[in-house]
């Protein structure tokens, strides 16, 4: 059996076999409820004001069992309205006194809720304290680097020069010819190369742009329109102009190239 109610963003399903499961952490507060009914209204009025200091006392001993506090005042205030209302009788003037009782206890009960609501959002846990100071001094992003240029020292082909990697590296026939006998055509007779030998730069005819060899990999890149800025770790870095900012090898090809 289920009871369907009508909400803005859909329905809400009322399973009756549900709330009959919930009834019995209902039965203390009831029974709270029920006690604080039977009991002179001049014996309720103590109990509950106890607990509305206990609440107030933050470093209290009952400060553990809040929740139970505070249920304690939602349920025990309808009982204190009943002890009043059973206390001066069920005439008008009694009905109309416990209804400004239960208006003044019930906004009263909300703005005690409201102020303990209201000082747990703003109390700092201790490990956030602790860890302001170095969360404060600690620098923002990756750690910063300088990075210097080694410039470029373009070394002429024409006489005959030694490879890094063994060899020697010629120009013949308008053409840079490597120590394994390859040739380079459309570049200039000089070159540059990294400490190790695994990058190979020459410029292209014209000032056209660079002509990359990754002997490494066993790559070629023909880079139109970039000039050599420089080497840092054995990688090139190549800029557009002296306007622009030198780029690392990797980001000019759009890869990461291996160390």
């Amino acid at each position: 059996m289920a009871a369907h109610v009508p909400q803005r963003a859909g329905v809400v399903r009322l399973s009756v076999p549900a709330l009959w499961h919930r009834w019995p952490t209902w039965l203390p507060a009831l029974a709270w409820l029920l006690l604080l009914a039977v009991l002179p209204w001049w014996l309720d009025l103590p109990l509950l004001v106890a607990c509305v200091l206990a609440l107030l006392w933050r470093t209290g001993p009952l400060q553990p069992q809040a929740r139970l506090l505070r249920l304690a005042l939602r349920w025990g205030l309808p009982g204190l309205l009943l002890a009043v209302l059973r206390a001066f009788g069920a005439d008008a003037l009694a009905w109309l006194l416990t209804l400004l009782a239960a208006l003044a206890g019930f906004s009263l009960l909300m703005l005690l809720e409201y102020w303990l609501d209201r000082g747990r959002r703003r109390e700092p846990s201790s490990s956030a304290t602790d860890e302001w100071p170095a969360l404060a001094l600690a620098p923002i992003g990756p750690a910063g680097a300088i990075i210097e240029l080694q410039p470029p020292q373009w070394r002429s082909l024409e006489a005959g020069l030694t490879d890094p990697l063994g060899g020697e590296l010629r120009w013949r026939d308008e053409a840079a010819q490597l120590a394994d006998g390859s040739q380079l055509e459309g570049v200039e007779p000089r070159c540059d190369f990294a400490a190790d030998g695994r990058w190979l730069v020459l410029p292209l005819v014209g000032q056209r742009g660079l002509l990359l060899l990754d002997r490494r990999c066993d790559r070629r890149h023909r880079l139109r329109g970039w000039q050599l800025a420089g080497w840092y770790e054995g990688q090139p870095w190549l800029s557009r102009d002296e306007e622009h900012v030198p780029l690392a090898i990797a980001h000019v090809l759009g890869h990461d190239e291996d160390d």
